[in-house]
């Protein structure tokens, strides 16, 4: 019976498979899929057949919490973490950034499955052939690049996830950065999230606490689509496509160049506060947020034809690439996120409760949801000392690991019920972390303070709009004067944290 039904499903498969290649409008790329389906699917499968099992076998019969559970759990966590990774590898396109993803959240995930990504993920990236290259400009252009440029480096400058970076020249002599998406990923995208999505499901299907649905729908967002202190590349349109990206060519350092960054005058500490500023901005102010900011899609130069030094360092520009994944955070959700930042730089309890359960996290989960967005545990949180948000080169990690590893079902609650935007949010939030972190060791007092006034801003800009009586202004006048002395009060306090690390002893 089973054969016979074995038989029926391949038979069925294979005729579906026929038809759709016979009435495709693109056979070939039919074709391509059809074929690439079954043993993606087969990997995807037998990955997490194993992985969930090997956490079953493990686990078996351990009293949870014990310190041979919480071994036993640490290295299922390092096998499964591996297993992942080189499904990824295996499979490249979509399961690349899948990786990448997780590599970024921190703290949300499984240490060992965070450290065995970043480690391997943001450096291996695919590579296509300059055969493929030219296939997809005389697909796109009717033409090479060697007739579409007048010079073309067949050698790529950069490979990331979904596509890869060659330098050229443009006939009227312009340096350019062209952006090639990969072949392959237009006839497995597509494949590739519904497998994913099949699996994520499966696996939550049997670990009820295993809830990660959430984390297709961020690379769902990123599958291929096409201020004077920040700069984003001149477009070359005519020179463009859904799959060909023509750029200004950015002569400048990658944002965690520490070494680089001071080769050109720049001061790394002003790399991070301009970091700080501009995303604050973005997200507090404009609430249209570039949500990708990892460490290869932001570059540092010195500010163009700016003569001024602060101290003989030079001031920065920030350079923006990848303008791919944008979201847009609505009035009320915008003004919501702002408010808890502001009551998580002032330690706010009371404020950090209301705007947590505003923003879909309940009053029950708010400390935890406080905890994921400072990386600091709530008796930090509410410290009413300046630098209690304050991650530092000496900052023990182990406490949160702990909290992250015993709260693991709570998190996967809390991921569950916020609104995927404040998701992309949490996400935007680890990668300036990780940059902040490369650049000055860790997290700043002066960048939370940047935060903290950015988004007080924000909301008082917000009270303006309301005001409905001359007695409304006097409060927010009032306020904006109580806001600015508490900030006076946290610049006397970080001139004295700063002079007492200049003293000796």
């Amino acid at each position: 019976m089973w054969r016979r039904a074995a038989t029926a499903a391949l038979s069925l498969g294979a005729g579906a498979g026929a038809v759709s290649i016979a009435t495709s409008e693109d056979p070939a790329a039919t074709f391509k899929v059809c074929a690439h389906l079954p043993p993606r699917l087969l990997r995807d499968s037998v990955t997490a057949a194993t992985i969930a099992f090997d956490y079953k076998w493990s686990l078996w019969g351990l009293e949870p919490g014990t310190p041979v559970w919480q071994s036993a759990k640490h290295h299922a966590h390092l096998r499964s973490a591996n297993r992942l990774q080189e499904l990824c590898f295996r499979n490249g396109g979509i399961y690349i950034k899948l990786g990448q993803h997780i590599a970024q959240l921190e703290y949300v995930v499984p240490e060992e499955y965070v450290q065995t990504m970043r480690e391997s993920m943001l450096k291996r990236c695919p590579v296509s052939s300059y055969e493929q290259v030219r296939g997809v400009f005389t697909k796109d252009l009717g033409e090479s690049p060697e007739t579409v440029f007048a010079e073309f480096d067949p050698a790529p400058f950069a490979s990331a996830s979904l596509a890869q970076v060659h330098v050229a020249r443009t006939h009227d002599g312009q340096k350019v950065a062209v952006k090639v998406q990969h072949d392959h990923l237009t006839n497995t995208g597509v494949v590739d999230i519904a497998t994913v999505d099949l699996l994520v499901n499966a696996l939550h299907y049997i670990f009820p606490t295993f809830d990660y649905r959430w984390l297709v729908d961020e690379v769902r967002e990123s599958a291929p689509k096409i201020a004077g202190s920040i700069y984003a590349p001149k477009v070359y349109w005519n020179l463009s496509t859904s799959r060909i990206l023509t750029m200004e060519f950015m002569d400048a350092k990658e944002v965690t160049d520490v070494s680089g960054i001071k080769s050109i005058g720049v001061h790394p500490v002003d790399v991070s506060n301009l970091v700080s500023k501009a995303f604050a901005e973005m997200i507090f102010k404009h609430g249209f947020v570039h949500c990708d900011p990892h460490a290869a899609n932001m570059m540092v130069r010195p500010m163009p034809q700016d003569s001024r030094k602060l101290f003989g360092w030079k001031r920065p520009q920030l350079v923006l690439l990848d303008h791919g994944l944008y979201k847009e955070l609505d009035y009320n959700t915008r003004i919501s996120y702002a408010s808890l930042w502001k009551a998580l730089v002032f330690a706010d309890a009371k404020a950090i409760k209301e705007n947590s359960a505003k923003l879909g996290a309940g009053e029950d989960l708010h400390a935890l949801f406080a905890g994921v967005l400072t990386m600091r545990p709530w008796k930090r949180v509410i410290d009413p000392s300046p630098d209690h948000l304050v991650l530092g080169k000496n900052t023990d990690y182990s406490e949160l690991q702990n909290y992250a590893s015993l709260y693991f079902t709570e998190i996967s609650e809390l991921l569950r019920r916020l609104p995927r935007v404040i998701l992309l949010m949490l996400k935007t939030n680890d990668c300036l972390r990780a940059v902040s972190h490369a650049l000055v060791g860790g997290s700043s007092l002066e960048s939370f303070m940047i935060i903290g006034r950015v988004s007080s801003e924000a909301v008082l800009d917000a009270k303006r709009m309301n005001r409905r009586s001359f007695l409304d202004g006097l409060k927010i006048w009032l306020e904006e004067a109580l806001l600015e002395a508490r900030f006076f009060t946290l610049k006397l306090m970080l001139c004295v944290m700063q002079l007492r690390k200049l003293l000796p002893g």
